[in-house]
């Protein structure tokens, strides 16, 4: 705006002298030009030419009444000149409205910053804006937009070539009944989509995945790639082994966000966890099924919800069952509350079953008992799921999270040992292996403040497996780390005695850095160690792309090509993973376990929600392992392909959004359950 009214004020002293049509500016001498500069410093800036963008500035601004009391600045209506006729329409009254809407996007949209950054840039464009065509945002602008996405990740190249990388896979069904392979690259810069392939017409065998992983193995680079993770089902378990066979130095890990999980779902299912579960969630089931009943909660509460949707139905529970403690006096004095008891909703079984069952202090007693239980383990999920920092490093030594479960049974092994069972069965042969432990063993957090660590015989075996799977074939450099530069860094001899070293006592210092620093003594065991402690540990980043899928995947989107689903997919999920980052720079609180969906909360909304979950976590210790005696597929996978579980899956609602409720206007006080798509809860941090 500014360079444009210096234009025009410009051209305006501009009267009886020549003009250049290919400069679009003036033709004078230097003494004008002085005199010029010194009326206006500004003006000097058109002597070589005109403003660059001056046809767009003038469809912009060439209407727009400057004054000292009435001016227009882009972004907004004020002061504008508008053509004879022409009304002047306030955009807060109604054209928000309209554009949330008619088209349906969710009102959470607000929330982007990328909308957000959209109404900035429109607005500056001034009122004459044109949006592209169809046409031209799915190709010309996509193209564009997935290049300059791409550019953003170019750190996390030189990442990869320099400390290696994570590949990650995992299966997914699609609105079409497409079956489709996803995979993404996870270095210490982060996680990145690279591709999908649909696998429609073949079934996911041990071959498949192997071949798709191999495959991406070549694409990436096989002297980057240092290990592969994914979740422990047969099939994967299937390609590992011929993985193995073909690249012996790649190390084939199991998620450590789906282990816990199982763990979790163990725990669980215990008799004396899972009644205390029940009986909270019919508490949440009876309060969100009417609208009475929700809004009194809220008002008691202070207009903060109950449940808290996470990104598995484990950690809603635990989420829940958190937030029910925080508001236990608020909800107890909301059931002896008369205003409560005037509700005649709440004089039916279930009503009275709710008010019982807030004021029963065995209850209370049992929630406390499960935070303590589930806390620990919730507390490492964070850790693995999370984009803090690579979790490979910290994983094996916080696995102490046994010791503070063993702690809420008050140490007596009779509490424990079924619950501790369940994790020491599900952690056997994929938390604890050679590579695990060596990420333990070489970060000085732990190993120098427990120097016993090192005359674990434990340790040292599985230091010398990964060392040897590592160093493949070159038997020199294996000896000399195993021989020579690890017992340097055993006694904490050369740089490792040095005071500064002594950093790796600080929560918050960085094993690989911490390593470049002090490992110049030992080359080869340097490398090896910051290759291994800038590894992930799980491969949750790669299923987080399937809620990126769902949402541009839709019923009414289900014609999108591969290639342009591919391509939006990549620019969303990049987008998402690189204001996280950001987020997390500017120190803003953002809980990986947290989620904005409500899918995998719908147990706590209604009976039988918990059927409804999208992310099901299967074992691969547990069911019927057998395969086809003729083809030698998993029949589980055969079911898969059959349609099984879509056949006996339950027809009920699979989304419930609870906030809708106290907006409807209800007929009676039957449990009537409103539909939806999206769910968007209070955060307790807003009040």
């Amino acid at each position: 705006m500014k360079e444009y009214t210096n234009w025009m004020t410009f051209k305006n002293k501009t009267t009886g002298l020549g003009w250049n049509d290919e400069a679009n500016t003036v033709v004078a001498d230097d003494d004008w030009w002085k005199k010029m500069g010194e009326e206006n410093e500004e003006f000097l800036a058109f002597r070589k030419h005109g403003p660059e963008h001056l046809d767009e500035m003038s469809r912009m601004f060439e209407n727009v009444l400057v004054t000292g009391e009435s001016s227009f600045m882009p972004g907004t209506i004020s002061g504008t000149v508008l053509p004879e006729g022409a009304e002047l329409h306030n955009l807060e009254d109604d054209d928000d409205e309209e554009v949330h809407v008619t088209p349906t996007i969710p009102f959470n949209g607000l929330d982007n910053d990328e909308f957000k950054q959209m109404c900035e840039a429109v607005g500056k464009f001034g009122p004459v804006y044109e949006p592209p065509s169809q046409y031209e945002l799915r190709e010309k602008l996509l193209s564009e937009e997935y290049a300059r996405t791409k550019s953003l990740l170019d750190e996390r190249e030189l990442q990869k070539i320099k400390l290696g990388c994570t590949l990650m896979t995992d299966a997914w069904t699609d609105m079409k009944r497409r079956s489709i392979m996803n995979l993404c690259m996870h270095c210490s810069g982060g996680t990145s989509f690279l591709r999908s392939k649909e696998t429609s017409d073949v079934s996911h065998t041990a071959e498949v995945i192997f071949e798709l992983v191999d495959k991406a193995i070549e694409d990436v680079g096989a002297e980057h790639v240092m290990q592969v993770c994914t979740d422990n089902a047969s099939n994967n378990m299937g390609a590992k082994k011929l993985l193995l066979e073909k690249r012996p130095k790649i190390f084939w890990s199991s998620c450590a966000t789906h282990t816990i999980n199982l763990m979790l779902q163990g725990i669980g299912n215990i008799k004396r966890f899972k009644s205390i579960v029940d009986q909270a969630k019919s508490v949440t089931i009876f309060i969100y099924a009417h609208h009475k009943t929700l809004a009194f909660m809220r008002k008691c509460t202070k207009r903060r919800d109950i449940i808290r949707p996470g990104v598995t139905r484990f950690s809603s529970n635990f989420l829940t069952l958190q937030s029910l403690a925080e508001k236990r006096d608020a909800l107890r004095a909301m059931v002896v509350d008369s205003a409560w008891e005037q509700l005649p909703i709440v004089n039916s079984k279930k009503g009275k079953d709710t008010t019982a069952t807030l004021m029963d202090a065995n209850v209370w007693k049992g929630v406390t008992l499960c935070l303590k239980v589930f806390g620990p383990l919730v507390s490492l999920l964070r850790l693995v799921d999370g984009d803090v920092k690579p979790s490979l490093a910290w994983l094996y030594g916080e696995l102490k999270a046994k010791s503070k479960v063993k702690e809420a049974f008050g140490n007596q092994e009779k509490m424990y040992k079924e619950t501790i069972a369940i994790v020491d069965k599900k952690l056997k042969g994929r938390l604890d292996s050679p590579l695990h432990m060596t990420a333990y063993l070489l970060n000085p957090h732990y190993t120098y403040a427990n120097r016993d660590i090192f005359d674990d015989a434990m340790m040292t075996v599985a230091f010398i497996k990964c060392a040897e799977q590592y160093f493949g074939d070159d038997e020199v450099k294996c000896k000399k780390v195993v021989n020579d530069e690890f017992p340097l860094y055993e006694h904490m001899q050369g740089p490792f005695k040095k005071k500064l070293a002594t950093s790796w006592e600080r929560e918050d210092y960085n094993p690989v850095g911490w390593w470049k620093l002090y490992g110049t003594e030992v080359p080869l065991l340097q490398v090896m160690a910051m290759r291994i402690l800038a590894l992930t540990s799980s491969s949750s980043g790669c299923e987080r792309n399937w809620s990126v899928y769902e949402m541009i995947h839709t019923k009414r989107r289900n014609r999108l090509t591969r290639d342009c689903l591919n391509n939006l997919v990549y620019v969303q999920f990049s987008q998402r993973m690189l204001s996280k980052k950001q987020r997390l720079k500017d120190s803003k609180k953002d809980d990986s376990l947290l989620s904005t969906d409500a899918s995998e909360v719908q147990g706590w909304l209604f009976e039988g929600g918990d059927d409804h979950a999208l992310v099901v976590f299967r074992d691969g210790d547990d069911g019927d392992q057998g395969v086809h005696p003729g083809t030698g597929i998993p029949y589980d996978v055969i079911g898969e392909a059959m349609g099984t579980q879509d056949q006996l899956a339950p027809r009920r609602s699979a989304r419930v959004n609870p906030r809708d409720l106290e907006e409807e206007e209800f007929k009676s006080e039957e449990e009537d359950l409103i539909e939806e798509d999206e769910i968007e809860f209070e955060d307790d941090d807003e009040y």
